[in-house]
């Protein structure tokens, strides 16, 4: 299958964000929200800019028109995302222009008075903070996420449609794993070939592939290297991808290369329990941590307690990793529309692993699942 072509999505991307982000720092008492690169600002405007020493800054006051200083070098980059058509000011600058200095004119222009609270992206960089406080020294800095990660946290029916296509297209991978999982080949070789065949089932670009064999299946981040795969393997296979619209996917099945030892077989079927039991416990009104408890339940009475070393799940959106996160202690009330891992794992040191993760949506009346492929163990 050819790659997607990369387009606007008005159908996601549209005034309702803008409009509710102006509303919400309106709520919160800040005067504007400052948003460089990254996945707020696609969400806000559809835009995928490219993070440069080149200040890119969407201003977003609370009242009032909202602007994008960019440098003049990505005008056409702008002119083929949905910033147009959401009559956004486009404000170019060129390469002897101070565009801090700039940022401090457009927003005394744009605000009925001087800022004094400004919110800026979690993800700013460092030289870019500093250099908007100096220009700004009278307004005080605190952080946007808090403002707009609420919004990004609930998904709307047209996101849950971009996950779920994301979902189907890290199946599709998932489904070829035969073709790659052979005694004699390197994680490294199975990773690059895997690595393409995420692109041609639709993604815009391999986000991470963790093909993970043998010993190296006990650790729940490795990277693929020169490992020779062999029969009797267990083999962790973690693999996700972004979307022409920019949602991601994200999904682990654990594979067997001939026949594994047995406490890895009997083990499994723990984590295959616990991974039903998390994601029967997702419905709305249940906080995030019960469902996190839900799977560690099971592995704890099983006796693997202590090698389910990570939380049980993460949201996913424009990013693989988003609120909420499924762990102990986060009270979070799940509701409608918000999109999560659940993957729960065993990993004993030096031996081997197992981890199965599906993207699921909590809904109106519980959960579904996103990603359909086998839980059970696969033998190849």
């Amino acid at each position: 299958m050819a790659p997607a072509k990369l387009r606007p999505v008005t159908s996601l991307y549209n005034n309702d964000r803008i409009n509710a982000a102006a509303r919400a720092a309106h709520t919160a008492g800040v005067e504007a929200l400052l948003i460089t690169p990254g996945a707020d600002l696609r969400y806000l405007t559809g835009y995928d800019a490219m993070a440069l020493e080149r200040l890119t800054c969407l201003l977003l006051p609370a009242e009032g028109p909202v602007s994008l200083i960019l440098p003049e070098l990505e005008v056409r980059a702008v002119q083929d995302s949905p910033i147009p058509a959401l009559g956004i000011a486009v404000i170019p600058w060129s390469e002897t222009v101070d565009p801090y200095d700039l940022v401090r004119h457009v927003l005394g222009e744009s605000l009925p008075v001087a800022p004094s609270r400004l919110a800026v992206t979690n993800h700013m960089a460092a030289e870019q903070l500093l250099s908007l406080r100096a220009a700004l020294p009278k307004s005080e800095f605190s952080l946007a996420g808090e403002i707009i990660h609420t919004l990004r946290t609930r998904k709307s029916a047209e996101e849950i449609a971009e996950l779920t296509a994301a979902a189907a297209a890290i199946d599709r991978v998932h489904e070829r794993m035969a073709e790659w999982l052979l005694p004699g080949r390197t994680e490294r070789e199975v990773a690059r070939d895997v690595s393409n065949a995420i692109i041609d089932e639709g993604h815009a670009s391999a986000s991470f592939v963790i093909v993970a064999a043998g010993s190296n299946s006990a650790s729940p981040h490795h990277v693929p290297g020169g490992q020779v795969i062999e029969s009797g393997d267990p083999v962790v296979v973690d693999i996700g991808g972004r979307m022409p619209s920019g949602y991601c996917s994200d999904s682990t099945r654990t594979y067997a290369v001939g026949q594994p030892p047995m406490p890895f077989v009997e083990y499994y079927q723990v984590v295959y329990d616990a991974q039903q039991a998390g994601v029967a416990a997702v419905k709305p009104g249940v906080t995030a941590e019960s469902v996190d408890a839900a799977c560690r339940e099971v592995i704890d009475q099983a006796g693997y307690g202590s090698f389910f070393i990570h939380r049980t799940g993460h949201g996913i959106g424009l990013q693989t990793h988003e609120e909420p996160y499924l762990v102990a202690g986060n009270q979070l009330i799940l509701e409608p529309g918000m999109v999560f891992s659940v993957e729960p794992g065993i990993y004993l040191p030096n031996a081997h692993g197992a981890r199965i993760e599906d993207i699921v949506a909590c809904t109106e009346s519980g959960v579904e699942r996103l990603n359909t492929t086998t839980h059970s163990l696969v033998y190849l």
